[in-house]
C-alpha cells in the first residue's frame, strides 16, 4: 500500500470512530434527557393531584372544625366524611411521597450524563494529546503509528466509559415496590 493511501485510510479509521463513539454517547444522553423530562411530568402530575386531593381532605376538616368552634354539633353527613379524611390523607401523602421519589431515578439518569459528558470530554482531550504527537514535518509512518495507537486508545475508553455506565435506572423500596426503568 502506498504511504499516502495508507496515511488516508487511517485517518479515515479515526474519523470514523470517532465520529461513530462520539455519536453514541450523545444518543444516550439525549436519550436519558427525554426520560429525564417524562419522569418529572409524571412526578409533577402525580404530585400536583395529590396536594388537590390532601387539601380538599384538609378543607372538609375545617368545615368540621368551624362548626365545633361556633358550639353547634357536626351533622351525621360531615362526621362521615371526616371520619374518611384520614384514610384520604395518609393515601395521598403516601403518594405524594412515592412520586417526590421520583426525584431519586431524574438524579441518577442526570450523573449518568454527567460522567458521560466527561467521558467524552476526556475522548477529546485524548484525540488533542495524541495530536500534539505529530507535527508538519512527521514522516507517514510516524502519522500512521500515532494514529494507529490515537484509535485503539480511544475504543479502550470508550469501551471503559460504556462499561462504567449502568443501564437501568431504579429505585428500591418504596411502599408501592421495587422500580426499574429503562
Amino acid at each position: 500500500m502506498k504511504p499516502k493511501k495508507s496515511l488516508g485510510l487511517h485517518v479515515k479509521r479515526l474519523l470514523s470512530g470517532v465520529a461513530q463513539h462520539g455519536a453514541s454517547h450523545l444518543t444516550e444522553v439525549e436519550t436519558d434527557l427525554v426520560q429525564i423530562g417524562l419522569l418529572l411530568e409524571v412526578a409533577i402530575e402525580k404530585l400536583s393531584s395529590n396536594f388537590i386531593a390532601i387539601h380538599a381532605a384538609v378543607s372538609v376538616q375545617q368545615d368540621v372544625i368551624d362548626v365545633l368552634l361556633s358550639g353547634a354539633l357536626p351533622s351525621q353527613q360531615q362526621l362521615a366524611l371526616l371520619a374518611s379524611t384520614e384514610h384520604e390523607i395518609d393515601k395521598n401523602v403516601n403518594a405524594a411521597v412515592t412520586s417526590m421519589q421520583f426525584q431519586d431515578m431524574t438524579s441518577q439518569l442526570l450523573d449518568r450524563n454527567i460522567k458521560r459528558v466527561t467521558g467524552l470530554r476526556e475522548f477529546l482531550t485524548t484525540l488533542g494529546t495524541y495530536g500534539v504527537r505529530m507535527s508538519p514535518e512527521s514522516e507517514d509512518q510516524e502519522i500512521i503509528a500515532v494514529l494507529t495507537d490515537m484509535r485503539m486508545a480511544l475504543a479502550v475508553q470508550s469501551v471503559q466509559l460504556r462499561g462504567a455506565l449502568r443501564k437501568a435506572v431504579s429505585q428500591q423500596h418504596l411502599e408501592s415496590g421495587d422500580i426499574e426503568l429503562f
